[in-house]
This record gives structure tokens, C-alpha cells and sequence, in this order.
């Protein structure tokens, strides 16, 4: 089981910045980053995943997601997803949305621990 929120699912799409000093230059550790990417492992998901990503997001834009659920449709893999509307990196933004987030992992989790 999985839960991943304003996810990273191609570490190429990412401000590179954040992770260089990890691993170093695109250019001279490309197929490092592409392994890291999930979005590179879509076809062997097997556990339940839950997907969660503000559309307003300008840390990780929701594009990223977009392609990430694109990927696991064609590859016939069942997920759940919660786009926020018009919240960005936090998920925080709006009356109710902590609350909403909290209580959709947490029966998330309950479900799939039976």
C-alpha cells in the first residue's frame, strides 16, 4: 500500500537543484534519474495506491501527475486519485482541506490494512 502526495513521478521533470547534490548532473547520471523515477516502474504497481496532487502545485506541477495516471491507465493498473483544486505543494489551502486530506489517507489505510 502507497500513499504519495504531490509526488515527484519523473525525477527529469523535476527542478533539477534539489537533487544534484545527491546525484549529481543529469547529463552525467541520466539513466539514475530515470530509474528513480516511478513513473519508470508504472507497469509493476501491484499494491494500492493512492495519488494525491494540488492543481495549483508550482513545486512539483500537476502535469507530473497527469502523465504518472496516464502511465498506470495504460498499463491497466487500478489506483485512486484526489486532485485538489487550485492547492499548491502543501495541500493545505481552503476551509476543510487538511481535514478532507487526513481523513481520505487515514481510511485509505484502514481499508487496505484488513
Amino acid at each position: 500500500m502507497g500513499i504519495a502526495v504531490a509526488p515527484v513521478p519523473d525525477q527529469l521533470d523535476y527542478d533539477t537543484i534539489y537533487q544534484e547534490r545527491y546525484m549529481g548532473l543529469v547529463t552525467e547520471n541520466r539513466e539514475a534519474f530515470v530509474q528513480g523515477s516511478p513513473i519508470t516502474h508504472a507497469s509493476g504497481l501491484s499494491d494500492p495506491l493512492l495519488l494525491i496532487h494540488g492543481t495549483a502545485d508550482d513545486n512539483v506541477h500537476y502535469a507530473s501527475s497527469a502523465r504518472l495516471i496516464n502511465r498506470l491507465i495504460a498499463e491497466n493498473k487500478q489506483f485512486q486519485m484526489m486532485a485538489y483544486p487550485g492547492r499548491t505543494h502543501s495541500v493545505s489551502e481552503g476551509e476543510g482541506t487538511r481535514y478532507h486530506l487526513r481523513t481520505m489517507m487515514t481510511n485509505f489505510i484502514l481499508q487496505h490494512l484488513k
